[in-house]
């Protein structure tokens, strides 16, 4: 018996898992586990609420109080999932200082000031700018060190920005794929506030990808005329459901499940799913910082990659970003279990044991 079939022998899902032990309370190390999760707490760019880059924390907190008997995903807990937070204690103590930099810039902006005038302003955008640019850098380095270790790899932010070195490090093996964006936001703003980097430009940036075939959002309700310009000018590498459109087609009849299955045809065969916790109704993330009206209910989104793994397309990877902690454990607790049901599907898209779906 291996280390780790002695380990899942003696392991109890049924008692809570220990605060010492890796996410979810699970007794594996990072070899043993068939999923890395990278956590990158960084929101230097954030522009309206902030809190995302204690994201990965408030979810690990919330994860240890969470059955593990997923209903979907029963035997998922046995492959093992590791959180990996090299990255995380390299970068905070920028995250901090470029942040307090990067909130002088919006400031100005805000006031009607100009950036460009002010070269002390201009010196503090070009260092936010290098250091985010070097920050994907490591992240892409991160996620193939893994790869090449055999492993499943998937990203924990942190704000929106983040995901854009681990699409890279797709793209290394991948030469083409499409993205399933579940948010409130287009996030396809150039260079948002003059960040290139910024969270509000993540899904611009990841369009100048070649290896990005199709970008597919789903839960869109809060965009600006040159994000609809940039979708309408993509050549069809872009197809947008809102979340109006979603609604109306339900109101008139059309299910959720059909829904589900027009957004998973509009997708190409390999895929990876970033999901913005605040594609979902506000009541499951109220302290995500650029909140909006409407959205997705959790059972929506769940169903949906629940779906999206059991079609023939393939799931290459997730990224769960903007979970940001108030005074309770409440957004943790929703981010700690999308961020399992995420795993599961990735899991079973993959062809990997997580159990058979329990009926009752």
């Amino acid at each position: 018996m291996t280390s780790k079939q002695q380990k899942i022998a003696d392991f109890d899902p049924n008692q809570p898992g220990a605060a010492d032990a890796s996410i979810f309370g699970l007794p594996f190390d990072a070899d043993e586990s068939d999923l890395i999760v990278i956590a990158v707490p960084w929101e230097v760019t954030v522009s309206y609420g902030d809190g995302a880059s204690l994201g990965p924390n408030a979810i690990l907190d919330a994860s240890y109080q969470m059955d593990l008997y997923n209903q979907a995903y029963p035997e998922l807990w046995k492959l093992g999932i590791y959180v990996d937070e090299a990255l995380a204690s390299d970068w905070m103590v920028q995250n901090s200082a470029l942040k307090a930099k990067a909130q002088t810039i919006i400031d100005v902006l805000e006031s009607g000031g100009s950036v460009s005038d002010d070269s002390e302003l201009m010196d503090s955008l070009d260092e936010i700018n290098s250091a985010c640019a070097l920050l994907n850098k490591n992240i892409e380095e991160r996620v193939l060190y893994w790869k090449k270790r055999g492993k499943k790899v998937a990203l924990l932010g942190g704000d929106h920005s983040t995901p854009l070195g681990y699409y890279k490090a797709l793209a290394e093996d991948n030469d083409s794929f499409g993205i399933l964006h579940l948010d409130a936001h287009m996030d396809l703003r150039e260079a948002y506030e003059g960040f290139t980097y910024s969270h509000a430009s993540i899904m611009f940036n990841a369009l100048q990808l070649p290896q990005i075939q199709k970008i597919v959002q789903v839960g869109i309700r809060d965009f600006c005329e040159q994000e609809v310009s940039v979708v309408r000018s993509s050549e069809g590498k872009m197809k947008v459901f809102t979340d109006q459109q979603l609604k109306e087609n339900f109101f008139n009849g059309l299910s959720w499940k059909e829904q589900c299955e027009q957004i998973i045809h509009a997708l190409p065969d390999r895929v990876t799913v970033s999901c913005d916790i605040d594609s979902l109704y506000q009541w499951y993330c109220p302290n995500t910082g650029t909140p909006v009206p409407g959205g997705l209910s959790f059972e929506q989104v769940t169903f949906l990659i629940g779906e999206l793994a059991k079609s023939n397309k393939t799931i290459i990877g997730f990224d769960l970003v903007e979970v940001s902690p108030g005074e309770n454990s409440w957004d943790g607790n929703v981010g700690a279990r999308l961020l399992f049901n995420l795993c599961g599907a990735f899991a079973k898209s993959q062809g990997m044991n997580v159990g058979t779906p329990l009926a009752f």
